[in-house]
């Protein structure tokens, strides 16, 4: 399969660190101009990467939260109807609303509707991601799956919580998980990174510290799928990740230490490093229930 290669808009792209000041930074911006200068199913493959903030805020306004992810595809109002009546959303996505929406239909023969809604949500996703035409796309979503479950893992077992109940999809690494009682979940050989997520997640007391480590282990690995890549989609794949990943860094930050000034003006101590990063980390395994998680969402909207 021949791929299209786009020397001026790759050669423009400025190029971002993790820690770099954000002035002026306009991830919509960037994104639209890529939009407007690459072909059709190559847009499509950048709008698939996009699709993981339109989940975000498909269970956000589930939960009947105010947030809204401004990375996603839709606006508030576009994805409102977007979720009554699926049209334009990936094909699993869109399964998933229906079968919900219907425990009944057709649809719900084929997801577990008796499951977390933010589970099948997310697992339909990276389903989708798994049947792209972009190969770093594909290595892209099976690394992201996995590096959330782990660290969702990891921090379910430090504060006692079952680890299926934080685990997104099936298959070899997601079972290793749930069942393995190993401290490296018997993954050392297949995730060469697990053991640098298991040291963040228990050996670092600050939170912002933890996030650090952890965003460093998905801006590298956006580099090292693309690293024969130079100009065609992959490359770019593989830019907007490292974008994205700079975005919630700093998000993160920001949101983390709002958070913090309001709970000591409230008096009130943090319920454990472990706790609140299980809280906050990977989206999907933070489904807005509990009184802590709805505050939380109202101090730092959009993350």
């Amino acid at each position: 399969m021949f791929t299209t290669n786009y020397y001026c808009l790759v050669a423009g792209l400025k190029e971002y660190s993790l820690d770099a000041d954000t002035k002026g930074f306009d991830a919509k911006a960037i994104v639209g101009e890529i939009l407007e200068g690459v072909d059709g199913a190559d847009a499509d493959a950048v709008r698939l990467l996009y699709g993981y903030y339109d989940c975000e805020n498909i269970a956000s306004l589930r939960a009947g939260r105010s947030a809204h992810n401004p990375l996603g595809n839709f606006t508030r109002e576009e994805l409102e109807e977007e979720v009554k009546t699926p049209r334009r959303l990936p094909a699993p996505v869109a399964r998933v609303l229906r079968a919900f929406a219907d425990p009944e239909g057709e649809d719900a023969e084929e997801v577990d509707t008796a499951g977390r809604f933010e589970s099948a949500l997310f697992g339909a996703y990276y389903e989708a991601c798994s049947r792209s035409r972009s190969r770093f796309l594909r290595a892209w979503s099976e690394f992201d799956r996995n590096l959330r479950n782990v660290t969702a893992a990891v921090t379910a077992r430090a504060v006692g919580r079952p680890v299926e109940e934080v685990t997104v999809g099936g298959g070899d690494v997601v079972e290793q998980l749930e069942r393995s009682s190993a401290a490296d979940f018997g993954l050392r050989g297949e995730l060469p990174y697990i053991d640098a997520v298991i040291a963040a997640v228990n050996d670092e007391a600050n939170l912002v510290e933890k996030e650090h480590k952890i965003d460093l282990i998905r801006w590298n690995e956006a580099v090292e799928l693309a690293t024969f890549d130079y100009f065609d989609i992959n490359s770019i794949l593989s830019y907007l990740s490292r974008v994205n990943n700079r975005i919630i860094h700093e998000n993160y930050r920001t949101c983390k230490w709002y958070h913090l000034q309001y709970r000591n003006r409230q008096g009130r101590r943090s319920r454990g490093p472990e706790r609140d990063m299980l809280r906050v980390y990977g989206g999907y395994q933070n489904d807005g229930r509990g009184h802590q998680g709805r505050r939380r969402q109202r101090l730092c909207p959009g993350f």
